[in-house]
């Protein structure tokens, strides 16, 4: 079985796997990360078709899925009512922190938020049938199940941040402009890289989706409030171990103008676009290793 299943992931062409041949001619890293987007813009268009066909059940979901992340936010307002600043920083700038990391976080949540099923799909044995499809496996279990109802997230966290600028009293410059997008496409992707990293470690784990939670909801969680809050150790972490504070700490803090705890030079608030590419790599090595360890359920 196990031979078979090695055998299939090299003829699907995932794209973690061996190299194809196509008339003769090796498969091209480009090839196949073209294969991958068709096969997740394929497979993410039939479940939102399929959502679609019920309106009035998506309108719903999308409007509790706002709501219940809007929760976190009531329980930020609710501390400002009995203080005046939060670790130094005042309501504005907290809402700042807070709709950057819950847009990247709801952007990456979009678009490959099922990752986190992978552990489920190992145990029952359901994984060895996206093995033998001609699409690549990263695709098919990124886009299995796509929730278009996650936007409600990426909405709230919009309004936060878009709140947060018209309450800010910060002297804009063109580089402080420039860093708002940027620091929101690079999040999302420092935070895709978190999913498919903990996706893979579930090939080993089977069971760790509570694992990945930690870093993905959990770090979307630390990352809505100040640095200054926490101590050194932990922000240590989050800087050099598993990068999330590029998601928004960094640029973020340079935007509003306040110095980062770890005494790093401002140009690191630039950064953001080089650690996202450092941790996507990373991310698909590790889940290379992890599918080229797969032995198949019960082996």
């Amino acid at each position: 079985m196990a031979e078979l299943l090695r055998h299939e992931k090299g003829r699907a062409g995932d794209l973690a796997g061996p190299d194809r041949l196509a008339d003769g001619v090796p498969d091209r890293p480009l090839d196949r990360a073209r294969d991958g987007l068709r096969a997740y813009r394929m497979i993410a268009a039939m479940w939102i078709r399929s959502t679609m066909a019920y309106r009035a059940s998506f309108a719903m979901t999308a409007f509790g899925n706002l709501a219940a992340t809007a929760l976190d936010f009531v329980a930020i307002l609710l501390m400002f009512s009995q203080v005046d600043a939060l670790g130094g920083y005042r309501l504005p700038e907290v809402a700042f922190l807070y709709g950057a990391s819950s847009t990247a976080f709801g952007l990456a949540d979009l678009a490959i938020g099922s990752m986190d099923r992978l552990g489920r799909r190992v145990r029952d044995g359901t994984l060895d049938t996206l093995l033998v499809r001609p699409a690549p496996v990263l695709a098919q279990v990124a886009a299995d199940r796509f929730a278009l109802r996650r936007l409600g997230r990426v909405t709230q966290g919009l309004l936060i941040l878009g709140f947060a600028l018209l309450a800010l009293d910060v002297t804009w410059t063109p580089l402080k402009v420039l860093l708002i997008p940027l620091m929101l496409v690079s999040g999302a992707a420092i935070f895709m890289s978190v999913f498919i990293a903990g996706a893979a470690f579930q090939f080993l784990a089977q069971d760790a989706s509570e694992v990945q939670n930690a870093f993905t909801y959990g770090g979307n969680t630390l990352l809505q409030y100040p640095p200054s809050v926490f101590g050194k150790d932990l922000v240590r972490g989050a800087t050099f171990l598993v990068p999330i504070a590029f998601v928004n700490w960094l640029p973020g803090l340079y935007v509003l103008g306040r110095p980062y705890p770890l005494d790093l030079p401002s140009w690191a608030a630039f950064t953001s676009p080089l650690v996202a590419v450092a941790c996507c790599a990373l991310a698909g090595l590790a889940w290379r290793a992890g599918l080229r360890s797969y032995r198949s359920t019960g082996s």
